[in-house]
This record gives C-alpha cells, sequence and structure tokens, in this order.
C-alpha cells in the first residue's frame, strides 16, 4: 500500500464534505482543535454549500475534492461528516491526483466508499472521527480526536479491545479494509468494491433494521467475501431497528451466526463506529490481529 506523509506541525489540513451538507458553527470547532494542535486548516471553497441535503451538487463536491487535491500545501483531507451522498461522485473524481501528490483522507460512514476506493488504488487512508464532531470537552471524542492525529503523525497503529462472548480465539496478519457495512454492501459490484481475500474485515452501523443487518450478512455469505477472510473486527451497532413481530437476535448475534461455519479469528465490540467513542483505524495497513480469553489486539506489523 502507497502510504501518503506524515504530518508535521505547521501542515495543512483540508476540511470538506462529500456527502451531507454542514454549518459553519458546526466546523468552526474543529478548526480551532486542530489549529491549538499546530495544524493550518483551509476549507474547501463549497464546504458550506447546499442544495437539499447535500453539501452543494455534485459538481461542487467534485470540485471541491479537486482543489484540495491539487493544493500542494495540504497535506490531508478530512471530511466534515457523512449521510449520504458519497457514492455519487466517488467514480468523477480524478484520482490521478492523489497518486501524484499522496495526501490522507479521513472519515467513515458515508466516506467507507472513498476508503475502499483508494484500498483499490494501493492507497492507505484513515477511518476516523469527521470534522463536525469534533469535542475535546468530551472525553471519548477526545480520545477519538487522538487516535487519528496520532496516526497522521506517524505513531504506530495499535488498538486493544476487552474480552466478549462472542470472540472467537485465533490469530491472523492481513491488511485492514472495511468500514460501514451498509456502504460496503452497497459497494459490491462497482469499481469501489475491494478484495476481502486474506484481509482483516472491520465492520459498523448505525440505525438500521434487526433483519437488514441479516440480510447484508447474507448478501456477503452469498458473493464470497465473508469465506476467505483471515479476521473479523465488529465494531459498534448503534441504535437498532426492530419491527412490532421482532427479529429474535441482536445485530451481534446476527453477525455471530453468518460467520460460525467459518474458522478466522473474530472479535466483537471494537471502538469503531458511530459512538463517540471512535478510534481511528489506518485502512489498508497491514497487521497482526490476535483474539484470546483476554480480548483481542489489533497491532501494525512494523510496530514493536
Amino acid at each position: 500500500m502507497n502510504q501518503p506523509p506524515f504530518l508535521k506541525s505547521g501542515d495543512t489540513i483540508g476540511i470538506l464534505s462529500t456527502a451531507r451538507k454542514t454549518t459553519r458553527d458546526a466546523i468552526l470547532q474543529a478548526r480551532e482543535i486542530i489549529e491549538g494542535l499546530g495544524y493550518k486548516v483551509k476549507y474547501a471553497p463549497n464546504l458550506f454549500a447546499e442544495q437539499n441535503q447535500f453539501a452543494g451538487t455534485d459538481e461542487q463536491r467534485i470540485a471541491d475534492m479537486r482543489t484540495l487535491l491539487e493544493d500542494t500545501e495540504v497535506k490531508a483531507i478530512i471530511c466534515a461528516r457523512g449521510g449520504y451522498g458519497t457514492t455519487r461522485i466517488v467514480d468523477r473524481i480524478d484520482w490521478s491526483l492523489l497518486e501524484k501528490q499522496p495526501k490522507w483522507i479521513c472519515g467513515f460512514s458515508d466516506v467507507t466508499a472513498i476508503l475502499c476506493h483508494l484500498h483499490n488504488l494501493g492507497m492507505e487512508s484513515i477511518h476516523s472521527i469527521m470534522a463536525a464532531q469534533f469535542d475535546f470537552q468530551q472525553e471519548e471524542r477526545k480520545r477519538s480526536i487522538e487516535s487519528l492525529f496520532a496516526l497522521l503523525r506517524g505513531e504506530p497503529f495499535k488498538m486493544e479491545t476487552p474480552a466478549h462472548p462472542f470472540n472467537r480465539p485465533g490469530e491472523a496478519t492481513g491488511e485492514l479494509v472495511g468500514g460501514n457495512l451498509s456502504i460496503l454492501n452497497n459497494l459490491i459490484g462497482t469499481s469501489s468494491n475491494p478484495s476481502y481475500e486474506g484481509k482483516i474485515l472491520f465492520m459498523e452501523d448505525l440505525d438500521e433494521y434487526l433483519y437488514h443487518i441479516d440480510r447484508m450478512m447474507v448478501h456477503l455469505k452469498r458473493c464470497g467475501k465473508l469465506e476467505k477472510l483471515a479476521g473479523l473486527v465488529v465494531g459498534q451497532m448503534s441504535d437498532m431497528n426492530d419491527n412490532p413481530i421482532p427479529f429474535g437476535k441482536t445485530a451481534y448475534e446476527i453477525i455471530q451466526e453468518h460467520v460460525a461455519e467459518y474458522s478466522f479469528p473474530v472479535a466483537f465490540g471494537c471502538p469503531v463506529g458511530h459512538e463517540p467513542l471512535n478510534l481511528a483505524v489506518p485502512a489498508g495497513r497491514k497487521v497482526r490481529f490476535t483474539v484470546t480469553k483476554k480480548g483481542a489486539q489489533l497491532k501494525q506489523i512494523s510496530c514493536s
């Protein structure tokens, strides 16, 4: 995987939205935090544009990405927020600009589409908290922000999670790939669909019906996406919904059922997703994944 240069004090970070609209007030706190950490901030020209629920038209959001990709001062791009809209533009972005001048792209949720697209282009990215969520007053969000900037500075990646009754012990190595489960399903059959073979897959989701989680896991299995995994990391499944006639299982129980036939290690309860504690994950990086009775650990291969 091609790894963009790590950030140094005084470097410039760009902020844009590839999906839902945002406001100046929502981003102001992120700007103050980033500048307080010793970096400069540059807003994309159309960051606060609006077209219905979107952050401007598709053309404006594409232009914003091009502007930040072409800007030689910008060393990293943090997406403002998710929602919906990234898949509308991902195929129309000139990613060759990123190949000429690699830089970090950071985000999660709907931005999963870009992270997976970059994976196919051989470029590392960061699954992380987004600018509209920056808040140093809330301890868990503060930890999430700190984990993002640790990766941006080049600190070795390591994440540990406590034991969970659904965990399956084992050890594996592979590149990290994943993100939002709904988006991962939506990418199948497109140019942004990454190979899962030999990979450590991580997944999370928000505000889905439990039967949707089941349907998506069935789809991954039918597509052959699960059988060749090296390992599975299950993050937060937040604010799940059910019907008047209950589905009968939790999201974790559904996922456990669908991976029961495989032998790769599995860990549940990873602090990744739509909760205040959303620790940064270097998508595309090769890691060692270890699950024991005491808990689970992800650790980049080069980390001593």
